[in-house]
């Protein structure tokens, strides 16, 4: 069976992917921060496949942790055949008032968190000879979003890294992909206000927001050998928003 390690898995799209992929077979390496009371709904909800489970309480940020919990998911499933970085923080401020914190801390989390895991996961991966990395990126990493300076930057600095390691890593049989979700429907854009929501649906040309396991089937597909030709690329999943 396939292992994959998911980041951010506690909820929303994280635990939509898990899900997915483990309706499909794959036995899951599941990433969190927090608390464990923050994983244990999720371990409910995948309770029901007939799947091994690990949790790694893990922040992503931090070089030497993520090395570490590299080394205790193989050391538990004994490979890591896909990696999804999906961890993610916002810090929404206009420009003018973001502070250095607000920047540093959503670049940390969203970009080098993916850089720290990916570059852990490397050198398994060549010796199988076989991967698929993910990263969830953003269309705001596309298009840029007005007070999502730090936001935007962390998913368009993804996209950058899902191009040059797709670059380095394919002559060994490994891929990397990038989704960039558009507005979906999860905790995050739940806090959002009714105008802002409202004025994003009118941007959208198939008039509806995501759902977290658009994300997911898309990342199920990513994963496959069905999409053995595929890497390097950016893929929009948005409603038509950025075309």
């Amino acid at each position: 069976m396939k292992v994959a390690l998911i980041t951010g898995a506690s909820r929303g799209i994280g635990l939509a992917i898990a899900v997915k992929l483990a309706s499909q077979g794959y036995n899951l390496a599941l990433n969190y921060v927090g608390s464990e009371e923050e994983i244990r709904p999720a371990l409910e909800t995948l309770s029901s496949y007939d799947v091994e489970v690990s949790t790694h309480q893990t922040d992503v940020s931090d070089f030497s942790q993520v090395q570490d919990m590299i080394a205790n998911v193989i050391d538990h499933h004994k490979q890591i055949d896909v990696l999804v970085n999906n961890a993610g923080i916002t810090k929404d401020n206009l420009l003018m008032r973001m502070t250095e914190e607000e920047f540093d801390a959503v670049i940390n989390v969203n970009l080098k968190g993916a850089f720290n895991c990916i570059r852990h996961i490397t050198r398994p991966m060549l010796k199988q000879r076989y991967g698929s990395i993910i990263n969830i990126s953003s269309v705001s990493g596309v298009s840029g979003n007005a007070g999502q300076a730090n936001y935007s930057a962390s998913k368009a600095g993804l996209i950058g890294l899902t191009k040059t390691t797709a670059k380095e890593l394919s002559s060994r049989n490994i891929r990397v992909n990038a989704i960039a979700p558009g507005f979906i429907e999860t905790k995050m854009t739940d806090d959002l206000n009714e105008k802002v929501k409202e004025a994003m649906l009118k941007g959208i040309p198939l008039n509806r927001y995501g759902k977290p396991e658009d994300v997911a089937n898309l990342v199920a597909f990513l994963a496959s050998d069905e999409s053995s030709y595929i890497t390097g690329q950016v893929i929009n999943l948005d409603g038509g928003m950025v075309m």
